[in-house]
């Protein structure tokens, strides 16, 4: 990712800024294209991961649909040219002015996350003289074994509808006349590496779907999985494109699906999170009483996510790359003004000076988009691998 070529353009380029392999989002998407329609399953790129517009041009352009959770992003979305049929509209919150401009857009579907949302919905498209498709967004209880700020399936968790509630959204919905149940969606968490809850999923819907069909004799058209399928941030290189089949595989061998019936996922991290690195130059190796401490010019204004979640993002010192050094241990730091500011405690590094180069690597998804002023601090570049030398030339203050 790092070649000699792109390191001595690297030098011209105010740090930070975000990097962007272009090459790896186009394999990934390659990929992802390949074993998802192997099974005709519909993919809508989740643009809460990276909605810089590069991306999402290269995105569209593969065929792929769009997922979106703010009306700011349905707007995105149909700006970039996505097919509106291929758009979703979730997020537990939405506005009234955020429904309209979708309905009037004339997307996909609404992903509903309550009743009192349906009925909203409702109300406005026969406003409109308009019957808008909307999918129940269901809380199956299942734990994604994952963190806590990203596991959302759980029955305390603030989304989706409890399973108790669903005969009961169910018979309210045959008196709203400007509305179509036409799926189910579920989505159980975030950053998942392990497929026993998708598993335990498809075994829940496969459930789902027969007391529906009992109970109310309703086979539905569409069924949505969402997203969730994680990436490697430890060891980035041993898989920078995800197991794209397993997955696949795994849904397809557990899930029972009905004649006709459209399997959708609203991947976003698995898409994007290997593509982008965020890098950084050293302002100073401080000593400490017992550490040392690499403080760096990108701070958790530039990539949050350490800060918020203590995930952990592998480090690298490219300017010591090719390069025999020591191995030494640092607390990779910014310069923000809080204690959380730290990207890493006790981290391996070559040994580093002022000056050098790092690249906090996997930060393609949740990172750039993201990005915060605190501080009154600039917002990074984007620079990506297929304009480097158009990108090199720029420069922003301090």
């Amino acid at each position: 990712m790092f070649n000699s070529d792109i390191l001595q353009q690297f030098s011209d380029i105010q740090t930070p800024f975000y990097f962007y392999d272009m090459d790896l989002l186009s394999k990934s998407l390659y990929n992802l294209k390949l074993v998802s329609e192997k099974y005709g399953y519909i993919v809508h790129y989740a643009l809460k991961a990276n909605s810089n517009d590069r991306t999402l041009e290269t995105v569209k352009n593969q065929g792929f649909g769009a997922d979106c959770v703010s009306g700011n992003e349905v707007k995105k979305a149909v700006e970039i040219g996505f097919d509106a049929e291929k758009i979703v509209f979730a997020g537990v919150g939405k506005s009234d002015s955020e429904i309209n401009f979708a309905i009037d857009n004339s997307i996909f579907g609404f992903n509903c996350e309550s009743i009192e949302e349906i009925e909203i919905i409702n109300e406005l498209a026969s406003k409109k003289n308009k019957k808008v498709s909307v999918s129940l967004r269901l809380n199956p209880d299942i734990d994604a074994l994952t963190h806590n700020y990203l596991t959302t399936g759980l029955s305390e968790n603030k989304f989706g509808i409890p399973l108790v509630f669903l005969d009961n959204v169910i018979f309210k919905m045959k008196n709203l006349t400007n509305v179509e149940l036409i799926g189910l969606h579920f989505h159980i968490g975030s950053q998942i590496r392990s497929l026993k809850p998708y598993i335990k999923l498809c075994d829940k819907i496969n459930q789902i779907q027969e007391e529906l069909f009992e109970n109310h004799n309703i086979k539905l058209k569409h069924i949505n999985l969402g997203g969730g399928l994680g990436i490697n941030y430890e060891n980035p290189d041993n898989e920078l494109v995800p197991d794209y089949e397993s997955f696949f595989d795994t849904i397809n061998k557990y899930l029972n699906v009905n004649n006709n019936q459209q399997i959708h996922f609203e991947l976003g991290r698995s898409v994007v999170g290997q593509m982008g690195s965020l890098i950084s130059k050293v302002l100073y190796i401080k000593n400490g009483v017992e550490k040392k401490f690499v403080i760096l010019d990108a701070g958790m204004t530039d990539l949050i996510r350490p800060a918020l979640y203590g995930s952990v993002h592998k480090i690298e010192n490219i300017s010591k790359k090719n390069i025999p050094s020591k191995i030494c241990k640092y607390d990779v730091v910014g310069p923000v003004c809080e204690s959380s500011d730290v990207f890493a405690s006790q981290m391996e590094l070559a040994e580093t000076q002022r000056g050098d180069l790092l690249a906090i690597r996997s930060a393609g998804a949740y990172g750039e988009i993201m990005v915060s002023e605190y501080n009154l601090r600039n917002k990074p570049l984007a620079v990506y691998s297929d304009e480097m030398i158009l990108k090199n030339k720029m420069k922003i203050a301090f």
